[in-house]
């Protein structure tokens, strides 16, 4: 796809720092592919509270509507003390987009680097083969619970007159599940053949009914083999055999404790990339926002220890999934490779023998291996 437009949305803490990392690794693919890409940028989260008075504008939210692609950086959230019922929340302009735009099936891909081995917490007999996909469903459940048209009682927190309490609503349907689950059966297809759907289904209602719609799928899908895991077995399988596991499809919330804890085999949650996709496509593929796993993490903005690794890869998923640049995105993966192999590590992944390096080496480094310059090994 030539002359596509991107979308950067830095938002808050690192997000600008890493985010400008890959925009350099995009700059690069253009000059190495003769490629034509047209970057926009706006502000999300507190910045965007700060001077618009909401984390996303309409305008912004327009802009992006008229993106091919959207590459985001990162929201802080605000601490409970400073929460007001009804006010403004970083946290809202990623909710908006994924609910508004559709963006339903969150991919993580766990792919540890074998040069990288010995980042990880685990041995390194235990990484060996480790090579999966996380299909989070993302438009849903309890982070959704406090949306006006879910039933029942809010998300909320409130004073009885005796005492407090706290409620959250945990909502599917069956049409919600249906579609995360298709995707991560049609992933699979195309992968080793093999689907673990995660749920909690000996407590929660909602997940009984997440079992009833895997197996109604899976009678599409004889080709590929399936397995239902409870969350807590799915969490120790993770650290104890993470090579069994090709793609694992799971529900909003434990697909977000569960890849925080699987970014440990690739030794930091900075590595990681995801891609949120919906129903809308482009000229290249789908439209969809792409952003590292991590967090905003405020306490190291502005010190050049922010990994980019995951915002790079963010935006080798965005090439593949939104502008049908597959070779591109290869080479920039590679690129990263190259760059992890030559031994240079951000201050998270430090190994004993690495050369540390700030978030701007790093990503200069990976524009070099990208641009094939001299220099990139040790």
């Amino acid at each position: 796809m030539t002359n596509a437009t991107i979308m950067i949305l830095p938002g808050d803490g690192v997000g600008p720092e890493v985010t400008a990392q890959a925009l350099n690794v995009l700059r690069a693919v253009e000059e190495r592919f003769g490629r034509t890409f047209t970057i926009r940028s706006r502000l999300v989260g507190l910045d965007a509270i700060e001077a618009e008075g909401t984390a996303i504008s309409d305008d912004t939210f327009e802009e992006c509507a008229q993106s091919d692609a959207i590459l985001f950086g990162a929201v802080g959230s605000l601490p409970a003390g400073e929460r007001r019922s009804g006010g403004p929340r970083p946290e809202q302009a990623l909710f908006r987009l994924r609910k508004e735009f559709g963006f339903f099936a969150n991919l993580r891909p766990i792919r540890p680097s074998e040069s990288m081995y010995g980042a990880s917490s685990l041995k390194p007999e235990h990484l060996k083969g480790t090579d999966m996909v996380f299909v989070r469903e993302l438009s849903a459940g309890l982070y959704y619970g406090h949306m006006e048209s879910i039933p029942g009682k809010p998300s909320e927190i409130r004073h009885t007159g005796r005492d407090t309490e706290a409620v959250d609503t945990l909502l599917y349907t069956e049409a919600e599940i249906e579609r995360v689950v298709r995707a991560a059966f049609e992933i699979a297809a195309g992968r080793r053949g093999k689907v673990t759907s995660v749920d909690k289904a000996n407590v929660l209602s909602s997940s009984v009914l997440w079992r009833r719609v895997v197996d109604r799928v899976a009678r599409e899908h004889p080709a590929v083999a399936y397995e239902h895991m409870l969350v807590d077995t799915c969490a120790m399988r993770l650290v104890r055999t993470p090579a069994d596991f090709d793609v694992v499809v799971t529900e909003n919330l434990f697909g977000d404790i569960l890849t925080d804890e699987a970014s440990m085999l690739t030794g930091s949650i900075g590595m990681l990339p995801s891609a949120s996709l919906g129903v809308r496509r482009t000229q290249g593929g789908m439209f969809g926002l792409y952003e590292p796993v991590h967090g905003s993490a405020p306490d190291i903005a502005g010190r050049n220890e922010a990994n980019p690794i995951g915002a790079i890869l963010s935006a080798a998923l965005l090439l593949r999934h939104s502008l049908g640049l597959g070779k591109e995105a290869g080479a920039v993966e590679e690129a990263v490779e190259e760059v992890v192999r030559a031994g240079y590590r951000t201050v998270d992944v430090h190994e004993s023998g690495a050369t540390v390096v700030g978030t701007q080496e790093m990503g200069r480094r990976v524009v070099d291996a990208l641009l094939q310059r001299d220099g990139v090994r040790a």
